[in-house]
């Protein structure tokens, strides 16, 4: 999930209003609003802390690097774990594959 979506979230089941977040983080309501909607793609590593400490969640979560994070793909859970048990060439063989395959991808995407 994108970390807007996230925010949305969180901010939503929390009853909290984007001024409510804005004023608990020390943000304006207007960049929380931008971050919901994805104009804002690169919070300061301190704005993402005080979001993740407004919301009782690792800053892992807020940004979608948790692998045991509620309602990640057990599938990706799966693969990641499997991970652990490879070796260094191993891990870097398949870094360099997924290098490969997220240009082929963003490739597509820009010609769409």
């Amino acid at each position: 999930m994108a970390l807007g979506a996230k925010l949305k979230e969180l901010r939503t089941r929390k009853g909290d209003s984007l001024q409510a977040v804005a004023d608990a983080v020390g943000a304006s309501k207007a960049h929380i609003w931008e971050l919901e909607m994805g104009k804002s793609k690169n919070p300061s590593v301190e704005l993402l802390t005080e979001l993740a400490k407004h919301f009782n969640v690792l800053v892992a979560d807020l940004v979608g690097e948790n692998p045991n994070a509620i309602g990640e793909d057990p599938e990706i859970v799966t693969m990641y774990r499997d991970l652990k048990g490879l070796t260094d060439s191993d891990r870097e063989t398949i870094r360099g594959l997924m290098k490969v395959l997220k240009g082929q991808t963003k490739g597509k995407s820009e010609k769409d």
